[in-house]
């Protein structure tokens, strides 16, 4: 496998948008080497990938394509659009070939490459659900059955593969199947169809396809399927994100994975074109989304009913559906808003959802799956190997393997550092290397090294929203350089090799409450420290018999310490009491008010972060405790 092209491997590539402010850095161009994000990247690639393709072996879903090309007979299994599985897998893998080296996953990629190849029809169309006795249905209902968002996936995946390792095999089965589509999509007065697809997707695999081969035509047609929506071609409904025309969209609304897609697209349209009323829409979205309609912990999408976003400051916990999928959607949008406007609430949002709305998706060995991330649980609730509807599986690990793209961006004289951890990066423009040396997210003192390289540039560090008194140190001199939470610190010199910033970000407990109008948590809090979520398990507190019972006090005292069982992570402990329910509360679920007498008793509590919850034995979980 060619891996000569590595300095091509951008996730998203900006690097030539006019309308871009940040330029991409190449994944492989920055290695981690820290003890958070690694050991998981690590995971992602000797066990959770291959997992993944025995996955996609077992459940048939590789099958359809042997059965699409001939090679087996057997019937269709699985969903719909199980081929995207596949096609996120291949992404996953890709990226990670991008980094690392590893033939045996290298030829499992060849050999999945193989069956898509070889499925493919002549005329470019793929999809294994409309082979054979379905083929007159194809393009017939794309409200329901997805054909261009599993399209979309396929394209992501070539352009991945090819980034990584300069082969041209997929990309040009994803040509193929793109050129069809513009062939078949568009002004109902040029004898085409005037629609778009029920699941967004398309949209930003097109961009990213014009980005890779200079072909107009896919951003052209990307932003049709833009503009066709809104006009009650796909359903004229909210769920769909067709009750309007995208730059009239005021709220977030419908299907929250299919609304972050939509929006990811339609930022990758504006970094090329630069219609202000797209940025003015995502701008609105965005907005709405942070301040009304998302959970503490980054995830959305509130409702069962649809995978849906529900109404402002509707967030049941327990209830709460904040898909895996959606939480990626969500990191996918905010990180092409801040290549486009370099602003740190993007990349704030990045951070925080990555580590609370993300990882809780994934186990700690990196075998087991959420599907849905709820903040309160009665001990039912537990991860799979596997769904049959296994869309967050390779979303997850695509995710992972994609992550070192996410730490740097570039500007004309600029280094931008958005997320922390150890390790080193190897910047093109200005060319630079640099080393970080921090115990992130546990520690919040972050020292950058320039070890090769010099010259006038700025380095901009990312001053979390969370951090109120941030402190930045330049060759160990304190630097009066304002370090405003939610902002960019920026530091303009002639740098030489051997300079070195602190950033000293403290990390006090925090106790976080919520909007009034979120009803469910009047009266109780949700802890924070640093950018981790935390919350209460059974496993660790088995002398409250209903986590419900157990009142915080707002002036509790926090102790910090290893947690044995959670791979040292860091546990918080503070003390509380437990509140015992009223005895006349026994056989009633309604009475007259009257005035309460707390019957309390003192108990030490013990919290963990949120993004390592069910990976013992099964048992509540309360995330938003009650405080007073």
């Amino acid at each position: 496998m060619d891996h000569s092209r590595y300095d091509l491997s951008f996730t998203v590539d900006v690097s030539g948008s006019p309308h871009a402010r940040l330029n991409p850095v190449p994944l492989g161009d920055v290695r981690l080497s820290d003890e958070f994000w690694e050991p998981r990247r690590e995971i992602n690639r000797k066990v959770t990938l291959r997992e993944q393709y025995e996955h996609l072996e077992s459940s048939g879903t590789l099958d359809n394509f042997r059965r699409a090309s001939g090679r087996i007979e057997a019937p269709f299994r699985g969903m719909y659009f199980a081929d995207s599985d596949v096609y996120k897998w291949l992404e996953a893998a890709s990226w990670t070939l991008a980094a690392n080296p590893d033939p045996e996953l290298g030829e499992m990629v060849e050999r999945a490459i193989d069956e898509v190849e070889a499925a493919q029809e002549p005329d470019g169309y793929i999809n294994t659900y409309f082979t054979f006795e379905r083929k007159r249905e194809r393009f017939t209902n794309l409200r329901d059955l997805h054909e261009l968002y599993c399209g979309g996936h396929l394209i992501q995946a070539a352009i991945a593969h090819h980034r990584a390792t300069g082969s041209e095999r997929l990309l040009d089965v994803a040509r193929r199947f793109a050129d069809l589509v513009c062939g078949t999509f568009g002004p109902q007065s040029e004898g085409k169809l005037e629609t778009a697809d029920g699941h967004e997707e398309i949209e930003m695999a097109l961009v990213e396809l014009f980005r890779e081969t200079g072909e107009h035509r896919y951003l052209e047609q990307a932003r049709f399927f833009l503009d066709v929506r809104g006009r009650g071609r796909v359903s004229g409904s909210e769920y769909h994100q067709d009750h309007l025309p995208f730059r009239e969209q005021q709220k977030i609304t419908g299907h929250a994975v299919r609304a972050t897609y939509l929006n990811a697209g339609a930022a990758d349209v504006y970094a090329e074109t630069g219609d202000e009323d797209i940025l003015h829409a995502l701008e609105r979205l965005w907005h709405n989304m942070v301040t009304k309609r998302m959970y503490v912990s980054g995830g959305i999408g509130s409702r069962y009913e649809g995978e849906a976003f529900g109404k402002d400051y509707e967030l049941p916990n327990e209830r709460a559906y904040a898909e895996s999928c959606a939480a990626i959607g969500s990191v996918m949008w905010s990180w092409r808003m801040l290549q486009i406007t370099g602003e740190a609430r993007y990349a704030d949002l990045i951070e925080h959802t990555l580590y609370n709305a993300v990882l809780p998706g994934v186990s700690l060995d990196g075998r087991r799956y959420f599907y849905q991330n709820p903040l309160a649980d009665d001990g039912t609730h537990r991860r799979q190997e596997w769904f049959g509807c296994a869309c967050c599986p390779p979303n997850i690990a695509r995710t992972l393997a994609a992550l070192p793209g996410y730490f740097y961006s570039t500007s004309e004289g600029t280094v931008w550092v958005h997320l922390y951890a150890e390790g080193e990066a190897n910047l093109q423009g200005p060319k630079v290397r640099l080393r970080q040396r921090t115990g992130y997210p546990w520690d919040g003192d972050v020292e950058v090294e320039v070890v090769s390289g010099e010259g006038e540039f700025s380095l901009m560090l990312r001053v979390p929203a969370w951090c109120e008194e941030a402190r930045i140190e330049v060759n160990g001199a304190e630097a009066d350089i304002p370090a405003k939470p939610g902002s960019y610190a920026g530091i303009q010199r002639r740098w030489r090799p051997g300079d070195t910033v602190r950033l000293h970000l403290p990390m006090p407990v925090r106790l976080l409450e919520s909007h009034p109008y979120v009803l469910e948590n009047t009266g109780r809090v949700a802890v924070m420290r640093g950018p981790i979520l935390y919350c209460a398990e059974g496993a660790d507190n088995p002398d409250a018999a209903d986590l419900r019972d157990v009142v915080l006090t707002p002036d509790a005292g926090f102790s910090v310490g290893p947690h044995p069982e959670l791979a040292g992570m860091p546990a918080l402990h503070a003390p509380a009491s437990i509140e015992s329910l009223d005895p006349g509360w026994r056989g009633s679920l309604y009475r007259t008010r009257r005035l309460p007498t707390p019957n309390r008793r003192p108990y030490r509590l013990t919290l963990v972060p949120y993004l390592a919850w069910a990976n013992r034995s099964p048992g509540p979980m309360q995330l938003w405790l009650r405080s007073g």
